[in-house]
């Protein structure tokens, strides 16, 4: 062969070559990875983001983030932990039923988009106990009886009596007394009975006509006390009227109507046969009634009303005859005779 051959052979061989090397090279320098073409595709800002999104903390009251596992998504709650960091709290069972959170598709993933499923948990609220749940009310106390209550329930009058009787000596016999099944009662004037242990203000030299003694006695033998019980007087048996067979004794509980008030008393001592209308120096008093056994008492406007079959022991007892007497009273009232 000759030289010019040798040289051309040799040139056709290079140009043979060539063609592959300029191939190899831009295989290796002309083909980045397919991660690294997107990110130089997009810019300085996508390639400084992560390929996987990182799990996300949600606060207590922040908006929920996704967390990526294995292109997965899972639907958080927001919760707090022990130092005031956001946890996580599984979502809503998935569809198979079982606690495991509900998930999108890997689109969902990459867009970044945040979902949420199923029904918020209720807070409890501190209203207190459900109606089912909680106590009775106590039953409410009973008003007090008022004057009204009792001048309503005695407007009229049935006579158990077979006469009638005189407010004060010398006058006419114009005062019945009346009875129901319950009671026995009478309207007529208010005399001051200033009777029984001797005080200050009831003694034989405040009063004309003052005894020592009164028909009822007290616990330990001594008369009443006009001065600190409340008591009334009943007339003295006879044919127009006896008290005992009326079931009044010594003790049963009296309400004295005056006005618009109410005093509750006991009966602690007997009058004259054919006279009615008189009270002791503390029932006058708790009425408004001038207790003075000289000049005071009223000439009219006092109801006396004797509940039967009752009784205060200690007879002196006078929060008794009170606690009694308003109870009494209210089954007095409320009875349909």
């Amino acid at each position: 062969m000759s030289r010019v051959q040798t040289l051309t052979v040799a040139v056709a061989g290079v140009a043979l070559l060539a063609p592959s090397a300029s191939s190899a090279a831009e295989s290796v320098h002309l083909r980045p990875p397919r991660a690294e073409a997107r990110r130089e595709a997009a810019g300085p800002a996508a390639a400084a983001r992560p390929t996987a999104l990182a799990h996300v903390a949600a606060s207590h009251r922040a908006r929920i983030g996704p967390v990526a596992r294995d292109g997965a998504r899972e639907v958080l709650t927001p919760g707090t932990g022990p130092d005031g960091s956001a946890t996580e709290r599984p979502g809503a069972p998935g569809p198979g039923g079982s606690g495991t959170p509900d998930t999108a598709t890997s689109d969902a993933t990459a867009s970044g988009a945040a979902t949420t499923t199923g029904t918020a948990t209720p807070v409890p609220t501190d209203s207190g106990p459900s109606p089912s749940g909680s106590e009775p009310s106590a039953p409410a106390t009973p008003a007090p009886v008022t004057a009204a209550d009792l001048l309503a329930r005695v407007s009229g009058c049935t006579s158990v009596s077979k006469g009638r009787y005189r407010k004060d000596r010398g006058r006419a016999a114009t005062v019945p007394v009346c009875g129901t099944r319950e009671a026995v009662y009478w309207k007529a004037d208010m005399d001051i009975d200033c009777d029984g242990r001797p005080g200050r203000h009831c003694n034989a030299a405040t009063d004309p006509n003052f005894s020592s003694s009164t028909a009822f006695a007290q616990s330990d033998g001594r008369a009443l006390s006009s001065e600190k019980l409340p008591y009334v007087v009943v007339p003295a048996p006879s044919s127009v009227w006896d008290y005992r067979e009326h079931g009044v004794r010594g003790g049963s509980v009296a309400a004295v109507v005056y006005r618009d008030r109410v005093s509750y008393a006991v009966v602690g001592d007997t009058g004259p046969a054919d006279i009615i209308g008189e009270a002791s120096y503390a029932a006058a008093k708790s009425l408004g009634i001038d207790p003075d056994p000289r000049s005071g008492g009223t000439p009219s406007g006092v109801t006396y009303i004797v509940f039967k079959d009752s009784r205060v022991a200690p007879l002196e007892d006078r929060e008794a005859a009170e606690t009694e007497g308003e109870r009494l009273a209210r089954e007095f009232v409320d009875s349909a005779d």
